[in-house]
């Protein structure tokens, strides 16, 4: 008895998927062509690479003082924004879930939602900055918006995947809607919103140190400065500093995740670096 034809080819092939690879392929190729990407300007675009790099070391760190002012300030302008957008997504991904609300409240909210989505954070910020002049409140409005775009869509989107069961259960003893969300939707979503929270704080982070190159405060404005004067070795400090509070920030993000999904308090968290820090060495024994 032969074996039928989907376990002797485990991966079937169809005819539009290979159109589709074949059309792909082909607008590549010509997108690269009309954009004039060939080897010829690579090559040398490599020396001069190689050049910058080298004026890069070793980092200068002498104005230290400029530095922290302005990292200081991309940590103040992402935790304000931060927390004011995710205050502010909280009601409008609420309200633009379709399974809980009508659709008279559900699709502006998610207009709303595309809206704050549809342009990148340095965009709003130069019309912020247009708006309430150069400074940290423009990238503080600029970053708020799009916390606003990404916090509320995902929240949005984990409370239509709910299991209604659960909320059904809590509206037929009577209890108001605030009582609804409180026991009966807050609970399915919340180790979900956690890591959409920490996530975003790590977002604005990064999106803090570019907002300042169009002027809404961070040290973004320093770095641009820098690059204009050409001080290259003051430039690989601001970059060292931006990459440790990067790493800074995710270190604080997965404290918060194991404190708020997993229950950790702070001495099992010191506890369990510590516990790592030993297996490491045990290993390299």
């Amino acid at each position: 008895m032969s074996a039928p034809t989907s376990a002797l080819d485990p991966f079937p092939t169809r005819a539009w998927p290979r159109i589709v690879a074949v059309a792909l392929i082909v607008y590549v190729v010509y997108a690269a062509a009309q954009m004039d990407i060939s080897w010829a300007r690579i090559e040398p675009g490599l020396a001069n690479a190689a050049r910058f790099f080298g004026r890069l070391f070793p980092p200068n760190f002498e104005r230290h003082e400029l530095l922290v002012k302005g990292l200081l300030e991309s940590l103040q302008i992402a935790v304000l924004a931060s927390t004011l957008g995710i205050v502010l997504a909280l009601p409008i991904g609420l309200a633009g879930a379709r399974n809980l609300m009508p659709p008279w409240a559900s699709w502006p909210a998610r207009a709303l939602i595309v809206m704050a989505r549809s342009l990148h954070p340095v965009i709003v910020a130069i019309l912020f900055v247009k708006a309430v002049g150069f400074g940290a409140l423009a990238g503080v409005l600029a970053l708020t918006v799009a916390s606003i775009g990404f916090i509320g869509k995902l929240f949005t989107e984990a409370i239509e995947e709910i299991s209604l069961k659960q909320v059904e259960a809590v509206r037929a003893t009577g209890a108001p809607f605030i009582a609804v969300l409180t026991f009966g939707v807050l609970p399915q979503v919340f180790s979900r919103f956690i890591g959409f929270a920490t996530y975003q704080l790590d977002s604005n982070l990064r999106n803090s140190t570019m907002v300042g190159i169009v002027g809404a405060g961070g040290i973004g404005g320093t770095l641009f400065a820098a690059f204009q004067r050409f001080d290259y070795d003051f430039v690989c400090a601001i970059l060292i500093a931006i990459i440790s509070l990067i790493m800074l920030g995710e270190v604080l993000a997965g404290a918060v995740r194991a404190i708020f999904i997993d229950g950790a308090t702070l001495r099992e968290l010191f506890r369990r670096r510590g516990t790592m820090r030993r297996d490491r060495l045990v290993e390299d024994d």
